[in-house]
């Protein structure tokens, strides 16, 4: 129904409103099974020439659904105007990433670089398994065929098959071990930009997110959690909540207590009326500044070592001149634009899950420990997400027990505050450096200690996360320590966009400019000597240099800084080109950044994703969460600052041909773009930004 219909025909209802509700696509109750004929886990072919390539990476706004059909289409010699996709169903011994057996899912940029040759060969066998069936139906060997646009051709004679009709015979022929794979010399689709298989989707607005799901006999909920992390409930009382028009139940779970309704709204109005007593726990009296005091306490003893090359103790005595610095960072949302949301349906023998999460075996993995049921009784539906940046999905964890506990499909919405306040964070950290310089200005020795809180496991005491962007700089510095301290202060902290690089390279390329200053060396200089042993990160530091200009003269008023980071692999190094008022008001005006990626699948998609992830970073600068009382103070952009529209830069990006191994992308941009800033508002100001966010009264 279009939306003039729609209107016309509420307006015709006596006395009322019509409201309709649909069942999406890729239900089981909506769906039935597709009898195209299969070749793989990938590829899917109909006897209308149709293909249909499995995308198993969630698609997040990284591009994904074009990106992996691009891998698949380029080996299978596809006509992209007859390609149609779908999400896969949780199956990690065919979607597993690196090819774990348990774990389906996209972090760390793993979409393109964890599957780059394993896409390629199923698309490539799928090819030869059709060249086999027409080379048989023609009675000649396989070597007078080649594939072409969705077509085997018989060389000699010029005769043509469709895929389409030879779809059913291809599918029983025995798979080739070893497909041969194009050179890139012969690439066709990948290194080109289609247009995106999901954009026209988005615009028509016929993209299933979770918030969009409606399954029969669904109920809402929303949940009220205990404002204090690791607080529990105590008691409560839902007879006011209960007396809210459309509201059905109140159910408590381990995270809380629910209130589940007629909509998301009456659900929302129980939860206001509803009156909870909490057992707020050890971390009531915790704040910002009892953190800071337990991370600065840390940093006076000893941490455990990270990165020891050469004999920094030995170096420093000798050092010409010595330089040291002090580091802040504060704990950050993931801050999406789209609210956690979900269906899930728990019954006696099943359980079914409709969401948009960036792990879907983890959700099954949830459902499983929770509900009690096998593996093969949960089912998985995935679909877009609005961005996630790391972000976990506690929130289908959560609906899995409301379900439960209620005995009903229930669709779980998290508001705005829901989202910022029960997050899992981007770590804060405080980071002390040394460094000593020769009496020529050089770098001669480095010392870093950490205290950042742990997320991702220790291994002789260190969280690899943890000093990420700093023991694993690139510089060539003879004589380098970094050592590490995780605090645990309580406060849950997780994967967020370029995970450790995100702080720490803020951190260590604004002190390298630190040390240029102190040795009189040009910071991109400085870089170019410390880089000379790794030619692809100097290879952008010049690129980037050399299309921003650097060393020429600007405007009035405006100055450059520059960054580089190798996160992923995926090298990079940004300029920025900044201006700062009497107010002591920043703006980025222009941001040049160069990228050697490796192998370059989609270049429009590359360049979104510098983009994206550049914006993104410079909102780091401008936002960060704050604890008092064991309470998140933000709640919503009104007091957790991003950039908005008329405060993006013009941003220029460049792309380092390459044929190497496609490095993660989707991430490598956020880490740069921090230091780029701070190092030109120094240059604008000689005023370092050691503490972020960046505040004016920093700069004035």
């Amino acid at each position: 129904m279009n939306r003039r219909s729609f209107i016309q025909s509420g307006t015709a209802a006596a006395g009322g409103l019509v409201i309709g509700f649909y069942l999406p696509e890729n239900s089981k109750a909506a769906a039935a099974e597709s009898t195209d004929p299969k070749f793989n886990a990938y590829v899917r072919i109909g006897n209308d020439d149709t293909i249909t390539l499995t995308v198993h990476r969630a698609e997040l706004g990284q591009g994904s659904m074009t990106a992996v059909p691009m891998m698949l289409a380029e080996e299978l010699e596809c006509d992209w105007s007859k390609i149609r996709t779908e999400f896969a169903k949780v199956d990690p011994v065919n979607y597993g990433v690196f090819g774990s057996p348990v774990l389906q899912g996209v972090f760390g940029s793993l979409t393109v670089r964890s599957s780059y040759d394993s896409l390629r060969q199923a698309g490539a066998s799928a090819r030869e398994m059709l060249i086999a069936a027409a080379a048989q139906k023609w009675g000649v060997d396989k070597s007078q065929c080649r594939a072409e646009k969705n077509t085997v051709i018989n060389t000699a004679s010029n005769a043509r098959l469709t895929y389409g009709s030879l779809a059913d015979a291809a599918s029983k022929m025995p798979a080739p071990a070893k497909p041969a794979l194009k050179p890139w010399q012969s690439f066709k689709v990948i290194g080109t930009s289609p247009k995106r298989l999901d954009t026209k989707l988005k615009v028509t607005g016929k993209a299933d997110y979770g918030i969009d799901i409606r399954v029969p006999g669904m109920q809402y909920a929303v949940l009220e959690r205990c404002p204090v992390f690791g607080g529990k409930v105590a008691g409560f009382d839902a007879s006011k909540a209960k007396a809210v028009p459309g509201v059905k139940n109140v159910v408590q779970i381990s995270n809380g207590v629910a209130v589940i309704a007629d909509n998301t709204w009456s659900a929302m109005e129980g939860r206001r009326a509803l009156k909870v007593q909490w057992d707020e726990g050890k971390l009531a009296n915790t704040s910002s500044a009892t953190i800071r005091a337990n991370f600065a306490d840390l940093l006076t003893k000893p941490g455990a070592v990270a990165l020891n090359k050469g004999n920094f103790d030995n170096a420093i005595p000798g050092a010409a001149k010595k330089v040291d610095a002090l580091y802040e960072a504060p704990y950050l949302s993931h801050a999406p634009m789209e609210p956690h949301s979900c269906v899930v349906d728990v019954r006696k023998d099943s359980c079914e899950i409709w969401a948009g999460t960036q792990i879907p075996s983890a959700a099954r993995d949830s459902a499983e420990m929770i509900t009690g049921l096998p593996k093969d009784k949960i089912d998985v539906h995935t679909y877009f997400l609005g961005g996630s940046f790391g972000r976990p999905g506690q929130h289908v964890d959560e609906a899995i027990e409301i379900s439960k506990a209620a005995g009903i499909p229930i669709k779980l919405t998290w508001s705005r505050e829901d989202d910022m306040q029960h997050d899992i964070y981007r770590p804060a950290s405080l980071t002390q450096f040394h460094a000593g310089l020769d009496g020529d200005g050089w770098p001669v020795a480095w010392h870093a200690r950490v205290a950042s809180p742990s997320f991702s496991g220790l291994q002789n005491g260190v969280d690899r996360n943890g000093v990420d962007g700093i023991a694993s700089v690139p510089y060539e510095i003879p004589n380098f320590r970094v050592e590490y301290h995780p605090p645990d202060v309580g406060i849950p902290v997780g994967y967020w966009r370029s995970v450790g690089c995100s702080q720490n390279t803020f951190f260590a390329e604004c002190f390298i400019d630190e040390m240029a200053a102190a040795g009189g060396k040009d910071p991109v200089e400085l870089r170019r000597r410390l880089l000379a042993k790794t030619p692809r990160a100097l290879g952008v530091l010049n690129l980037a240099a050399d299309k921003a200009g650097w060393g020429k003269p600007l405007p009035a008023g405006r100055f450059r800084g520059v960054a580089m980071v190798n996160n992923l692999g995926g090298f990079n190094a940004q300029i920025a080109e900044v201006s700062v008022d009497n107010k002591g008001k920043y703006r980025v005006h222009r941001v040049v950044c160069a990228v050697d990626c490796g192998q370059v699948i989609n270049p429009a998609g590359v360049v979104q994703q510098i983009q994206g992830g550049i914006v993104f970073g410079l909102s780091a600068l401008k936002g960060g969460i704050t604890i008092d009382k064991g309470r998140v103070q933000q709640g919503n952009f009104h007091q957790y600052e991003v950039v908005r529209i008329d405060e993006a830069p013009a941003i220029e990006v460049y792309l380092v041909p390459s044929h190497e191994m496609p490095a993660g992308i989707g991430e490598a941009s956020t880490p740069a773009i921090g230091p780029a800033v701070a190092n030109a508002i120094f240059a604008a100001t000689k005023k370092r930004i050691r503490t972020l966010p960046i505040r004016p009264e920093q700069l004035v």
